[in-house]
């Protein structure tokens, strides 16, 4: 027996010695960083890169922590639904004294678990949000060069559950975030390193990450099923699509209209295919494909399509379709849908992050009583537009079902008439 002890005993001084080495080896001091003015230009480039405005304006985010804790934040409102194990918080982060506590969905009062909760939430929320937090109430910002590059280091003095953590962000060429350094209280070794690079673009618009490497023993933290959304918004933007019909528009198999009678269309909606006519010529463009696009002029065949023409029959497409069209592209692939008061009322922001001609535009639709959008604020970076204001009008019902305008009016002043509009099987 006290060969046994003996033995444990040395392997015990053993783990402890290599404890010891590891510590030594792999422990970092905390760097001292340079605050100011130019500690705050780079959070904000941090910010810009991440999109933080349009975290600003997400409605909904979901997410779990290695599979055990389970989060739906519906962070307009400030209320978050935690799950784990028989437990289920219902947190309310602006009053917290009004959160209510389940076990086995059965309400109890038990301020442990709320507290427990409340901490679960404080965690993982960070290891899914924390870009976001860099100018959190309480935050000191620092620069501190990292392998001869600017890094952005991150304190809480106040906050959270351990207030004086620091983060060390190391970014990108754009300023993106892709790991950080940590000195933390509940980790002895300061300067463990975690990944930020297993990211996800949300609905939202937002992009959230969904595992984490850490370098201590390749530790992994992964975030679930990551989803960001905006439940209200998308509401709103179902209800303009009954307004104006969007089920049968789905099924329209051609549309015919022009545009300021000066450009003409035939668009087989359900191949893809359009007849774009202006002047002495006549392309029939292919946008799904575009090297069997045809060019007419005088409605003779060109032998090779000139490329100029077809790609400027691609461009007046996409821009004339969207005065037509726009209010059913509100759930295409890359926008996003946020909800704006305009004169105290609900007005739908949809912004094209991806696709047509100019990515980034954003328009707010102002709509009526019934949700058919009678307006809309256009913010066209490329053309400096912010705000421009264009009306919807003259909605007719199609012999397919589905509703378009005729009509618009751009500026107060400008018309710009869709001519004789059709829409049919």
């Amino acid at each position: 027996m006290k060969k046994l002890f003996k033995f444990l005993g040395i392997v015990l001084l053993l783990i402890i010695a290599l404890i010891t080495v590891y510590f030594f080896v792999n422990n970092e001091s905390l760097p001292q960083g340079k605050k100011g003015k130019e500690a705050d230009a780079l959070a904000i480039k941090m910010f810009n890169a991440i999109n933080h405005e349009a975290f600003e304006n997400t409605e909904v985010i979901e997410w779990s922590f290695r599979n055990e804790h389970f989060y739906r934040w519906r962070k307009s409102i400030g209320l978050v639904e935690i799950k784990w194990n028989e437990n289920k918080v219902h947190f309310n982060t602006i009053t917290p004294s009004n959160s209510t506590v389940f076990v086995n969905d059965k309400k109890v009062n038990n301020p442990d678990l709320l507290k427990k909760a409340i901490n679960f939430f404080n965690n993982d929320s960070f290891w899914l949000i924390a870009p976001y937090k860099i100018f959190d109430s309480g935050t000191e910002r620092s620069i501190v060069k990292h392998e001869g590059k600017d890094a952005l280091l991150i304190t809480y003095t106040s906050g959270g559950t351990t207030p004086g953590d620091s983060y060390l962000w190391i970014l990108d060429e754009n300023y993106f975030p892709t790991s950080y350094k940590m000195w933390t209280s509940i980790i002895p070794i300061g300067g463990v390193a975690a990944t930020w690079s297993d990211w996800k673009k949300t609905e939202s618009g937002i992009q959230l990450p969904t595992k984490h490497t850490l370098s201590l023993f390749g530790m992994e933290i992964n975030m679930g099923d990551v989803k960001a959304y905006n439940e209200g918004a998308n509401i709103l933007a179902n209800k303009i699509l009954k307004a104006i019909n969007h089920e049968a528009y789905q099924k329209t198999n051609f549309i015919e209209w022009s545009f300021r009678e000066k450009r003409f269309f035939k668009w087989d909606k359900k191949q893809h295919i359009v007849d774009v006519s202006w002047d002495s010529i006549r392309v029939n463009l292919h946008p799904n494909n575009i090297e069997k696009s045809t060019v007419f002029i005088h409605e003779s065949l060109q032998k090779d399509a000139d490329e100029t023409l077809v790609k400027r029959a691609e461009a007046i497409f996409n821009n004339d379709s969207f005065w037509l069209v726009a209010p059913h592209k509100l759930f295409d692939n890359g926008t996003v849908r946020t909800i704006k008061k305009v004169d105290g009322k609900n007005a739908l922001h949809v912004k094209y992050t991806s696709g047509g001609s100019t990515p980034g535009d954003s328009y707010t639709w102002i709509l009526d009583e019934n949700f058919i959008p009678k307006s809309f604020k256009m913010y066209v970076p490329s053309m400096n537009m912010e705000g421009l204001d264009a009306t919807w009008e003259d909605w007719i019902t199609t012999e397919s079902g589905t509703l378009l305008p005729k009509n618009h009016l751009v500026a107060g002043k400008t018309i710009l008439s869709m001519g004789n509009v059709k829409g049919y099987n």
